[in-house]
């Protein structure tokens, strides 16, 4: 019998990475919803599709996301939605008997001022970044429901945390979009506009850790294939997740003077430092996953590249 893995958030820009990779193998058997056939805040409709299927994994990529705008504007929104959607997932899992499920959370869940590189254990060790904060909880509940369910029930759900993602699918909206996409939008309508300057927030300063999304899907399917006790022995109660990035970071004036030569923007940059920079540094201590064996492979300038000409090449680009 083939093993049959449900991805929740097959659309997204994780969870459809995560499907080009397991679309490559014969031996098992995907499934997949889109929100107009499944809606995920609906627990009846998911337990109903969850016992109709019978999936034997589940990895849980589906989530409501936004940049600053939108978390500020819509809290309620990303604290329910979230809540909902993980929610019945899991406990519909636990209770129909699928036994391996993988979470996929954000490293917003940690306090706004930890010490860099973050490291699992500063879960919880002081307070988040209000801006996000509704969403960030929605995530923590997530994580340590699986751990839960693994401690009463023997249950093993897993949860990894990725640093800031990019790449093919990701929002490009002007207002609702991240640092990556964002820049990637700006630069590329300078160029078309032949504009001689753009401008850019803050002084440059901060530091920020960015992978490639193929490389978080790698990662995804890495620890989910790990055999538990190896899972065990890096994870605990306090900390019952694992960190996925890169292990380095770049300014933000390196990652827009890069981004400038991978559009092809040939005029100034401009920081203007009347605008808030943020915080610092945001930087993931990924040294448990390596150890474990993994590795981030697609480095920044290759990974821009590759989203730039995702974004180039998506029909309906101009009316994002």
């Amino acid at each position: 019998m083939k093993n049959s893995i449900y991805i929740a958030g097959h659309n997204g820009m994780v969870g459809s990475a995560i499907l080009r990779i397991l679309s490559k193998k014969k031996d098992l058997n995907l499934i997949t919803a889109s929100r107009k056939q499944l809606d995920l805040t609906n627990q009846y409709a998911v337990r109903n599709f969850l016992e109709k299927n019978k999936p034997t994994q589940i990895i849980l990529a589906a989530a409501k996301v936004g940049g600053i705008n939108a978390n500020n504007i819509y809290p309620a929104q990303f604290i329910n939605e979230n809540l909902q959607i993980q929610t019945n997932i899991i406990d519909c899992a636990h209770r129909l008997d699928i036994n391996k499920l993988l979470f996929l959370g954000s490293s917003c869940i940690y306090p706004k001022h930890s010490p860099q590189p973050i490291k699992e254990h500063y879960l919880l060790d002081g307070k988040l970044e209000p801006t996000n904060e509704p969403y960030a909880i929605a995530k923590i509940a997530g994580l340590k429901m699986c751990d839960s369910y693994h401690r009463q029930y023997g249950r093993d759900y897993r949860a990894v945390m990725p640093t800031n993602l990019y790449g093919p699918g990701d929002n490009f909206h002007p207002e609702n979009s991240h640092v990556v996409p964002s820049l990637l939008r700006r630069f590329h309508e300078a160029k078309l506009n032949k504009q001689k300057e753009v401008v850019v927030w803050g002084t440059g300063n901060p530091r920020r850790e960015f992978l490639h999304v193929d490389d978080m899907a790698s990662a995804c399917l890495f620890v989910l294939g790990l055999d538990r006790q190896e899972y065990d022995n890096v994870t605990s109660q306090q900390a019952p997740h694992i960190n996925v990035g890169t292990g380095y970071d770049v300014t933000i004036k390196e990652l827009a003077e890069l981004v400038s030569v991978v559009v092809g923007f040939k005029g100034s940059i401009i920081f203007d430092e009347g605008k808030p920079d943020g915080t610092p540094r945001k930087l993931l201590d990924v040294s448990k996953l390596k150890n474990l064996g993994w590795n981030s492979s697609i480095n920044l300038e290759i990974g821009l590249k590759d989203a730039y000409e995702w974004y180039c090449n998506k029909k309906d680009y101009l009316k994002i």
